[in-house]
Parts: C-alpha cells; sequence; structure tokens
C-alpha cells in the first residue's frame, strides 16, 4: 500500500504498455502509409504515356472483364498496376459496368480517373459520313477509305443506303457498318411512305426512291425539294416524260461526274434511265437520296408547275405554261452568256 492508502500498479503492467504502444503506433504508421500508398495509386498521376505521346487510344472488346481490362491497360502504359485498378473497381461498386469502345487516356491520368471514364463509357466516337445524292458505288468508296474499318463489301442495289453520318467503332467490319446504313434506308423509306400525301401517281415504295433520287440530283437547295418534286409529280399525273439531265447522266457513267454538260448525242441515245426518251421513272434510282428529297417526293409542294430552268444563283424558277418557260430560258442564257450545248435541255422540256 502507498502512504495514502493507494494500491501501486505492478511494474509487470508497467513494462508491456510501452511494447503494446509501440506495436500500435507502428500498426497506425503502417496502415497509414498504405493509405497513402492506395490514395497515390488511385488518385495521383499515372505512369507517363509512352514516347511522350500527350494520349493513349486503348479499344476494350465487349464482353471484357475487369481482369482483361486490366492487363490491357497495364500492357499499354495508361496504369501502373492491375492490382490497384482491380481493387478500385470493387471498391466502386461498378466493377461490372465498364462499357466497350475505344478510349484515349491522357499522359500520367490517375487511375481512378480512368476507372471512371471507362465506367461512363467516354468513348472516342467515329463516325463516317455519306453525303446526300452519293450513288452505291461512291458510298463503298467512302466506306473503304476509313483505314480503321477492315473487310470489303459488295456495292448494295442503288438508292438503298440511307446518306447520314454514321458512327462505327475501330476494328468494326465495313459490311457491319453498311448493314446500319441499309437499315436505317429501309425503316426511313417505309415510315416517310406511310405518311405519304393521298392521290400520288407513285404506286410503290421503290417509286418514290427512284423520283427522290432525280429530285436530288436536280437542287441541293432544302427549300426548293418539295417544288421541285412537285414539278415531276405533275408531270406524272399529265402523262409527260420527266426529261431530267441527271436521268441521262446517269444512263452515261452511272452517276459518276462527267466534268462537261450533256452532248446532244447523249440526250439522243436510249437508255433505261434516259427520262428524254422513256415516258416513265428510270428503272432504278440514280443516286441515294435523303430523307428530306423522300418527304418532297411524297409530299410535294401544292403547285401547277411542269417547268423548272436554272436561274443563276444556283436555284431555280419555275413555271406552269411552255410560254412562260421559254421567258425563264432566255433569262437564263443571258446570265449565262453564251450558249452550252446542255441549253437543249431546257428547250427540249416542251410537253409531248
Amino acid at each position: 500500500m502507498t502512504k495514502k492508502g493507494r494500491p501501486a500498479k505492478p511494474r509487470k503492467a508497467k513494462r508491456l504498455i510501452a511494447p503494446v504502444a509501440g506495436l500500435l503506433s507502428g500498426l497506425f504508421l503502417l496502415f497509414l502509409a498504405v493509405l497513402l500508398g492506395v490514395y497515390a495509386q488511385a488518385f495521383g498521376p499515372g505512369p507517363v504515356a509512352r514516347d511522350n505521346a500527350e494520349v493513349t487510344s486503348v479499344s476494350l472488346k465487349q464482353g471484357m472483364g475487369v481482369i482483361a481490362i486490366a492487363k490491357t491497360l497495364k500492357a499499354a502504359g495508361v496504369i501502373r498496376s492491375e492490382t490497384a485498378f482491380r481493387l478500385a473497381a470493387k471498391v466502386s461498386g461498378r466493377d461490372n459496368a465498364m462499357r466497350a469502345g475505344t478510349y484515349e487516356f491522357d499522359s500520367r491520368q490517375p487511375l481512378f480517373s480512368v476507372l471512371k471514364q471507362i465506367q461512363d463509357g467516354k468513348v472516342v466516337q467515329h463516325f463516317v459520313t455519306i453525303p446526300e445524292g452519293r450513288t452505291s458505288a461512291q458510298a463503298v468508296r467512302i466506306l473503304m477509305a476509313v483505314e480503321a474499318l477492315k473487310g470489303d463489301v459488295d456495292i448494295p442495289p442503288e438508292g438503298s443506303v440511307l446518306p447520314e453520318t454514321y458512327q462505327y467503332e475501330p476494328g468494326e467490319t465495313r459490311q457491319a457498318v453498311l448493314d446500319r446504313m441499309l437499315d436505317a434506308g429501309r425503316k426511313t423509306l417505309n415510315d416517310l411512305w406511310a405518311k405519304r400525301q393521298p392521290g400520288l401517281p407513285i404506286n410503290t415504295p421503290e417509286e418514290a426512291l427512284i423520283l427522290a433520287s432525280v429530285v436530288e440530283k436536280e437542287t441541293g437547295i432544302a427549300t426548293e425539294r418539295p417544288r421541285v418534286a412537285a414539278v415531276f409529280v405533275n408531270r406524272l399525273r399529265k402523262g409527260m416524260r420527266l426529261e431530267s439531265d441527271p436521268t441521262v447522266v446517269y444512263g452515261v457513267s452511272k452517276g459518276e461526274p462527267l466534268g462537261r454538260g450533256l452532248r446532244r448525242s447523249e440526250l439522243d441515245t436510249a437508255t433505261p434511265w434516259n427520262t428524254y426518251l422513256i415516258s416513265r421513272l428510270p428503272i432504278t434510282p440514280i443516286a441515294n437520296p435523303g430523307k428530306a428529297s423522300i418527304e418532297a417526293v411524297l409530299n410535294p409542294a401544292q403547285t401547277n408547275d411542269i417547268f423548272f430552268v436554272a436561274d443563276g444563283t444556283g436555284g431555280h424558277v419555275f413555271a406552269e405554261t411552255y410560254d412562260q418557260h421559254l421567258v425563264n430560258v432566255a433569262n437564263w442564257r443571258k446570265i449565262e452568256n453564251q450558249p452550252r450545248d446542255s441549253a437543249v435541255t431546257a428547250l427540249s422540256s416542251k410537253a409531248n
């Protein structure tokens, strides 16, 4: 007992406190070091991109799991540790939320930022555009020029491709991209056909597509399309020939640019597309029309126009009678200021 009557602490207990305290301090420091290491791995700067590039592109395929993704990223030099990536994916609770695609990662991008980018699906988007009015052969050439795609494709039927901008993944087959273009073309035509104006002299969706291709090649001005379509629809109603230059061009070159005006001999040469000589629609479309041209044909402007000619500004002037049309042609000749072989086209638009 002490002088105050309190029991004295056992000497053995005093001897144990210091080692335990030291052990706990060591464990705490170890835990802190591990925590800081994990933090540095997850949120600190990642590795420098190879060859000092600003970004590294990595493609993750459909069906890849976290282990395969971690290996791919490590092999590309995007992350330092596969284990740290897998652990971060597990801790985030979204280890099954990885999205396939092509990603671009900045040099020294933190691991957690890399993980979030993949989980959010922030892929690099690649696009290929088929402009309106291109032939199917030209559309295939555009696809073949995309180096990131693979495989060959056959030229699809004329008019079957919907001109549009399409997304693709590097390494994807050209056939897969073309199939999306063909599906879009079928769906667009069927949807617009269901909403067509009643009483049109067009019997099938295929006929609408053919006429839309002619409208597409006649004008590149969006506001003119319904009126140009009306001219051809009115001609069909009256039993007149369409008399469209682009149909003659298609019969000569299958839609490839001539680099010159049409010759009189070409206008007089019979082909299944020459609407100066056939009293019907061309046998096939002469290009791939865009959605707006299909809409114009199926819902043309309500006019009595049966002629049109260039106005010198990129557009056209329209006429209901041949006499009015001759005046417009004369004005166009003044603007053009020189005779052209193709001017015969405008003059020959008289009803037969």
